[in-house]
This record gives structure tokens, C-alpha cells and sequence, in this order.
């Protein structure tokens, strides 16, 4: 079977959300509000991030020292070794930042392509959101399009995730691997997921749809 994998990267990939990680660091009092209207879709991703940057005490080189101290996954580069041997295609999709996946993917020697929103600092830190989708616009970075987009004909559609921006991509995905507050989610929902805790749990459950043809 033709297969392609769609990952959420924080949380998912890494062992700490590293736009937490952000905010937990360098942002003052405050941020938790602005957090929780995120969570409740009363402000956008973009909204939320830019809100949240104007408590930030930090410039671009604080963020790279902190994200380079994130661990990933210890089984997600097998995981990709395990998809290119079989022709399996893989994509992350992140509501987080580019600039903190490629530090990430840079220090680990990972290869695979991405989407995400972009981090820009000049004086101060902004989100910009190239694929955000204005119709919705809840989402920087919507998942769902840039799967409809990216997927071939005839592939199973397999979406990885553990958080808020992944509710959406998993209700339109074929197969489901979820974690924490997704896993909650597709419980709640009535959409069929496996739960996972690493990338190697999702290589022996591929493994095991593979041995039944």
C-alpha cells in the first residue's frame, strides 16, 4: 500500500514543545491568558504569537541556544530510515516556527521537508503565516490543505500528532497516531486512532498492517 506520512513536529517529533519552551523562558506574567484563549479558539495562532511576543525578553540568539538544548525523539530518525526503505513519503507540518525546526533538524542531520510558520526578529519577534488558510484562519499553518495538496492519488493518508492544531488534520486524515491531548480529542470525537508514546511504536504498528497485507 502506498502510504504518506504527515508529522506535527512539536511535542510530536520533540520531547518539549519548543514554542512552550519559548514562553515558559522568556516571556512575563501574562502569557497563560493569552494561552488559554489560543486553546479556546478565541484568538488565531498569529494573534496569540504576537500577543505573546510583546512580553518577550529575548532576541534571536537566546531562542537558538534554547532550542538547541530540545532533545527529539530518540526513535524519529529510525522512523524516517524506516519510510524511505519502503517509499513511504514523509512531511511535518508545524503550527510552531521554521526557524526552530531547521535548528533542530540542523543539529540532528535531518533531512525532510517541512511547513511551518516564520519567526522574524528585527527589534522584536513577529509570526508570519504563509499557508495560512484565510477561510478558517484559525491556524498559522493549515494542516488540513497542505495535506490535501500534498497528497498522491491512491496513498493512505497517515497524520502523527499530540496537540490542538492537530484536531483538525486528524478528522480528515485515513489513519490516525495520536497522543495526550489528541488522543483525548479523537476519544471524544468518535475518529479512530492508535495511541503512541514514540516514533517506534507507529514503525512496529505499520509493521503489523504491513504482515496483513
Amino acid at each position: 500500500m502506498k502510504r504518506v506520512f504527515f508529522t506535527d513536529f512539536d511535542g510530536t517529533i520533540t520531547r518539549k514543545d519548543t514554542c512552550e519552551a519559548m514562553v515558559e523562558a522568556f516571556a512575563a506574567d501574562g502569557w497563560q491568558e493569552i494561552n488559554e484563549m489560543w486553546e479556546r479558539k478565541e484568538l488565531s495562532t498569529e494573534e496569540c504569537a504576537n500577543r505573546t511576543f510583546q512580553l518577550f525578553r529575548a532576541d534571536l540568539g537566546d531562542i537558538r541556544r534554547l532550542v538547541e538544548g530540545i532533545e527529539i525523539d530518540g526513535t524519529f530518525k529510525d522512523f524516517l530510515n524506516f519510510c524511505r526503505e519502503r517509499g513511504y513519503r514523509v512531511y511535518v507540518l508545524s503550527d510552531g516556527y521554521a526557524f526552530n525546526i531547521d535548528t533542530i533538524f540542523r543539529r540532528y542531520g535531518i533531512d525532510v521537508p517541512y511547513f511551518a510558520n516564520k519567526l522574524i526578529y528585527d527589534n522584536g519577534f513577529q509570526i508570519r503565516c504563509p499557508y495560512l488558510n484565510p477561510e478558517c484562519g484559525n491556524c498559522g499553518t493549515c494542516k488540513k490543505k497542505l495535506m490535501e495538496k500534498l497528497k498522491e492519488a491512491g496513498e493512505q493518508v497517515v497524520y502523527i500528532g499530540d496537540g490542538s492544531s492537530d484536531t483538525c488534520p486528524a478528522a480528515h486524515a485515513d489513519l490516525v497516531f495520536a497522543k495526550e491531548k489528541l488522543y483525548r480529542f479523537c476519544r471524544e470525537k468518535g475518529i479512530p486512532a492508535l495511541p503512541f508514546d514514540s516514533f517506534g511504536d507507529i514503525i512496529e504498528a505499520v509493521k503489523r498492517m504491513e504482515s496483513c497485507g
